[in-house]
Order: structure tokens, then sequence, then C-alpha cells
């Protein structure tokens, strides 16, 4: 099984603070494009992706909808 990376691993990598590669992944405008790139290559690298169930967590939304038939 593959090996899932976090952001923690990403920010290592990069040589970076975890926060500073959240705001990559969340295109904000405060890291100067030299740093970004990095942080993109990184992430390209280990193939990394964020995890939705924490992101949802996080949020305190998930986007789904539950669906319930009783009878068919």
């Amino acid at each position: 099984m593959e090996k899932k990376f976090t952001l923690k691993d990403v920010a290592t990598k990069a040589k970076t603070s975890i926060r500073t590669v959240s705001r990559v992944i969340n295109e904000s405008n405060l890291v100067n494009n030299k740093t970004r790139e990095k942080v993109i290559k990184v992430i390209k690298e280990l193939n990394y992706s964020p995890n939705i169930i924490a992101r949802s967590l996080k949020s305190k939304s998930s986007k789904t909808i539950g669906v319930i038939i009783l009878d068919i």
C-alpha cells in the first residue's frame, strides 16, 4: 500500500512551515512565487492529495447528502 503523505511531510521536504504549504494549497496570495513553486514541486513529487475527511472536520461541512429509502 502506498504511503499517504501529510502536510507536515510536504513542509519538511520543501523546508517551509505547514502554514505555508496550507496557503499554497488554498491559493493564498501571501506566499511568494519562488516558495509557491518549490512547494508545488514537492506536492507533485510526493503525489500529495489533501485528506478530505480532515478538511471536512475542520470546516464543519462535508458537503455530503444522505438518502434513506424505506421501501424499494
